[in-house]
């Protein structure tokens, strides 16, 4: 069975989220906008992801040509991950959506105050 994100027949909104589908992927792409990270680093700034969820989700997004991770020949051994240009591209699109959920959020807290 062929996956969302890899059908030819899916609608591109569709591919697109099963991309980023899961709690902490946009997080983390979010994250990786502002510059390359360390996994300790991104754990730290997101509270609750546990390194096993972690390890995943990266993983995921190296797979789907979104994230860079490059390994550094030094003990400790050093990890870094970064956007790649088509992580960026992705970033850059869901920009608008991300406007759009926040005019959403501020929508529903106007409905509740009043």
């Amino acid at each position: 069975m062929t996956s969302r994100r890899h059908d030819p027949d899916v609608c591109g909104v569709t591919a697109a989220i099963s991309v980023i589908d899961g709690k902490w992927k946009t997080s983390l792409l979010w994250l990786l906008e502002s510059g390359p990270h360390r996994p300790a680093e991104l754990r730290r700034r997101l509270p609750g992801l546990t390194e096993k969820v972690l390890t995943q989700a990266l993983r995921e997004l190296e797979a789907d040509g979104l994230v860079d991770r490059e390994v550094y020949d030094v003990l400790p051994p050093k990890t870094v991950y970064s956007l790649t240009g088509f992580g960026r591209d992705l970033a850059e699109a869901l920009a608008p959506l991300s406007d759009w959920g926040h005019r959403r959020l501020e929508r529903l807290a106007d409905s509740r105050s009043a």
